[in-house]
């Protein structure tokens, strides 16, 4: 299993902010003590001719402008670069997923909130569904998104909604941000979950969604891995424990198909031993 990350994802950001440079400044190091058989590669930063399937060009030219996009999802400078460079690692676990090699993606910010042209939820670009349309444009028929952090994919259900060759599936808190995903339509299922459900129901859930992506017999199955319907997590009110996210990657493991994973949220201080039962549950470790 490869991890891919870039030290230059730690150096933008406050500590004040829940998604913050710590989040992954103590996850790369726990990773790469308890772990050390993973491979680990660097990702590169997007191009326009990657990110336009999804965001419109008038939109990449905003990102580079000094102004806040909402309270939640302030301008840093060179944000664009750290997103098209998070969006890079997306695309760069996708290839490698397709090459027979699962890969995570350990990179911030994270992406599932945006929108093809608005930025909000601590997210700018919308990297896994970058990697899903780029992915269909080299040739794949079909690709499914399993969206298990706690809050709703909105943005990339914006961008997939009508794409037959899509199937998008998200499991996350209602009522909670953003305030959407009440019910499934076309190529989109939505399964939320009351504040407080109980993590084994939640987990059922979890896995009905993984059942029907299986059952769409996609090429490939992109996973936004957030870690944030953890019990302990400071931002929402579910009850997940570490053992729920290590049974997820065992889960991949059974499927057999290609696969690959993109961190989007997680703001407890026990994110590392979170993801280090995610990777153990997936890699077989």
């Amino acid at each position: 299993m490869k991890i891919i990350f870039d030290e230059l994802a730690t150096r933008y950001g406050s500590s004040e902010h829940p998604e913050r440079p710590e989040r992954l400044l103590a996850t790369v190091p726990h990773l790469r003590k308890v772990l050390p058989q993973l491979g680990w590669e660097r990702p590169f930063v997007a191009d326009d001719k990657t990110l336009l399937p999804a965001h419109d060009e008038a939109y990449l030219a905003r990102l580079r402008q000094p102004i806040d996009f909402d309270p939640d999802t302030p301008y840093y400078p060179e944000i664009d670069q750290h997103a098209r460079r998070a969006a890079g690692g997306a695309l760069l676990a996708m290839k490698s997923a397709r090459q027979g090699e699962p890969a995570f993606s350990l990179l911030r910010p994270p992406g599932h909130h945006a929108k093809r042209a608005q930025a909000m939820g601590f997210c700018y670009l919308n990297s896994i569904a970058i990697a899903a349309l780029n992915a269909l444009n080299d040739g794949c028929e079909r690709v499914a998104i399993w969206d298990f952090d706690a809050h709703h994919g909105n943005g990339t259900e914006a961008i997939v909604t009508g794409n037959q060759q899509i199937l998008f599936a998200s499991i996350h808190q209602y009522p909670g941000y953003p305030g959407t995903g009440t019910h499934s339509f076309e190529n989109v299922v939505n399964l939320p979950v009351p504040p407080m459900t109980d993590g084994e129901v939640h987990a059922a859930k979890v896995k009905e969604a993984l059942d029907r992506l299986v059952a769409f017999r996609p090429d490939l199955l992109l996973v936004s891995a957030g870690f944030d319907a953890y019990v302990n997590d400071p931002i929402t009110n579910l009850r997940l424990e570490a053992d729920h996210f290590h049974r997820f990657g065992i889960w991949l493991r059974e499927i057999n198909i290609p696969t690959a994973a993109i961190l989007e949220g997680g703001y407890s201080d026990e994110l590392p031993g979170l993801i280090e039962s995610f990777i153990r549950g997936w890699s077989g470790v």
